[in-house]
């Protein structure tokens, strides 16, 4: 095994080393290809590799390596967003992102999300808030087109032009218009109002680094409503080699609930925590309400796939 996660890492810097030397990271065919190669590299979860144990070296390598992920992540969806939202005015954007190479993986990945929060939350949230959103906020229309209807969406992003083509990508759409609304902040400039989302998610690029991470959990706990809940993407095995990990010691005035690992083509893992203080029956703002019914065939992926999923979920009692 120590053989095979060696020439495995090997196979992740040879790429590496691809990737740093090219001069524009925005889509072609050798862009498309190095990091298909890349994700295709990470993907299998059957590695005993744990990336902060590795040398000094790698961990830099590692480091400069999720920036450019996160760098060349960027520029596919704005090229994409970008073709969408230059349909003919007759067309809706949404039925086409199909487009988008990734699109299968955002609809597995919210319905995984979706599943999850509905064992962990008592009512269906009336706000939610997903911090780092881009210019594709695909997490946001996947969970109002296909598992909330009734959800309102305040998608925050630093980038005012990521937020001008998310906002072409809907404004389409009778009902997401009305119901996804766009904030051009930094996360860390934003406090007021926090308090009002019954959910919080925020995304696996807003962050880059470990001490970046933390900031932006430090900021929400001090700012998000006692009891909200707060879902965040991390990374498990290889996959670590493409986004930051969020470990349990990250979250600190929360109530961790479950850490979620994928063995599928999803890449990223699942946290979700809950601002401690407050009830778990109740909204952010003190009402209860609807309670979730999910049907059977919205269970959570790790009861429908005991075979292989069983030690990729953990459940977790209050952490004070």
């Amino acid at each position: 095994m120590a053989c095979k996660n060696s020439l495995v890492v090997k196979q992740i810097i040879d790429l590496y080393d691809q990737i740093s030397k090219l001069e524009c990271l925005k889509p072609s065919k050798n862009v498309d290809t190095l990091f298909g190669q890349l994700v295709s590299t990470c993907l299998p979860t059957d590695t005993n590799i744990d990336v902060t144990k590795m040398s000094d070296e790698v961990k830099d390598m590692r480091s400069n390596l999720i920036k450019l992920c996160g760098e060349a992540e960027g520029y596919l969806e704005q090229h994409f967003s970008t073709i969408l939202g230059s349909l003919p005015e007759d067309q809706n954007p949404l039925d086409h992102l199909n487009i988008f190479p990734y699109y299968s993986n955002y609809l597995k990945l919210g319905k995984l999300e979706y599943d999850l929060l509905s064992q962990h939350s008592s009512h269906v949230p009336s706000k939610i808030a997903f911090v780092g959103s881009g210019p594709m906020p695909l997490t946001s229309i996947v969970l109002a087109k296909f598992h909330l209807p009734n959800t309102t969406f305040h998608n925050f992003d630093i980038d005012s032009h990521a937020n001008t083509l998310a906002s072409s990508l809907v404004s389409r759409d009778q009902d997401l218009s009305k119901r996804m609304i766009f904030h051009t902040t930094d996360v860390l400039n934003a406090t007021e109002g926090l308090d009002q989302y019954d959910v919080v998610f925020l995304a696996a690029l807003v962050g880059m680094d470990k001490e970046a991470k933390v900031k932006a959990i430090e900021h929400l706990e001090k700012h998000m409503a006692p009891g909200a809940i707060l879902m965040l993407r991390s990374a498990h095995a290889l996959r670590a080699f493409l986004y930051p990990i969020v470990d349990s010691s990250d979250l600190k005035g929360f109530q961790l609930l479950t850490i979620y690992h994928p063995t599928d083509d999803v890449v990223n893992s699942v946290v979700i925590a809950r601002k401690l203080g407050g009830s778990t029956t109740t909204g952010v703002n003190g009402t209860r309400g609807c309670m979730f019914m999910p049907c059977n065939c919205s269970k959570v992926h790790a009861i429908m796939n005991n075979r292989c999923k069983k030690m990729m979920i953990e459940e977790f009692s209050a952490i004070e």
